[in-house]
């Protein structure tokens, strides 16, 4: 076990933790960081990368860009999704496709438009710069590419979003904040029991993990015309139950593993 690696991140960490009701289980950490079950990790990870990329820019295409650029955001995202879902194209190809890189346009009456656009655009490039950087860890270990069942986490957040807004769109958010905020946790919960190159990959990603958290329970305070600590602190609840309950399959986002 090495800790000096995430050491210098503790203090950016403490509202993680704070802000989470539970920490990772030791048992899921065990089995995480055993060789065996590293491909499913680092799958699962590249899997979570685009989903995160997938959930910013929908929420950009409804409530925030016009028509034309709504189209650009699905544009950036197809070869990823080819590679991932169709086995199409290849990490070159990948590298050399068409990237989110100019301004995206706001909508007329979208409420916050610019600063969603602004933080969300953002996320999108560091998470599909991410998945690059998984891609070709991946491809350094023989790591290959194949189908692979999410884990319950997203799916059971998502059942309890209001279906009305803009409360559908606050709940998302807190949603986002909440996965965002897991993985930078469990990024420093594992780096410690893996080699070094991989620690050094997920302990590089806390910055950013951490700061994505943040963006989203920003963005979602400043569309509700309430207070939503109260509803943050519900799907607080909902996700901590989630992490300490059993899974039967190992994911990234999964609870303790059954055969632990």
């Amino acid at each position: 076990m090495n800790y000096s690696l995430v050491e210098p991140y503790l203090n950016l960490l403490d509202p993680i933790h704070s802000f989470l009701l539970c920490r990772t289980p030791p048992e899921w950490v065990k089995q995480a960081s055993l060789a065996e079950n590293l491909p499913v990790i680092l799958l699962d990870h590249l899997h979570c990368e685009l989903k995160a990329a997938q959930s910013a820019a929908l929420l950009l295409r409804r409530y925030a860009v016009n028509k034309d650029h709504g189209q650009t955001l699905l544009d950036a995202l197809q070869p990823y999704e080819d590679l991932v879902y169709r086995g199409i194209g290849d990490f070159q190809q990948l590298k050399q496709s068409k990237q989110l890189s100019h301004a995206l346009q706001a909508a007329e009456s979208q409420p916050y438009a610019d600063e969603i656009i602004d933080k969300m655009s953002r996320l999108i490039r560091e998470e599909l710069h991410h998945f690059q950087q998984v891609l070709e860890i991946m491809q350094a270990r023989d790591v290959p590419l194949y189908k692979l069942s999410a884990s319950r986490y997203a799916a059971s957040l998502i059942r309890h979003v209001r279906t009305y807004e803009p409360q559908a769109l606050i709940d998302k958010l807190i949603i986002g904040a909440l996965i965002e905020a897991r993985s930078c946790e469990r990024f420093a919960a594992l780096a410690p029991y893996l080699d070094e190159d991989i620690a050094r990959f997920y302990v590089s990603l806390l910055r950013s993990e951490a700061r994505h958290y943040q963006d989203y329970l920003e963005l979602a305070q400043k569309l509700s015309d309430t207070d939503i600590t109260e509803r943050v602190n519900q799907f607080r609840e909902w996700e901590a139950e989630l992490i300490m309950s059993e899974d039967t399959e190992l994911r990234f986002h999964s609870g303790v593993p059954v055969h632990a």
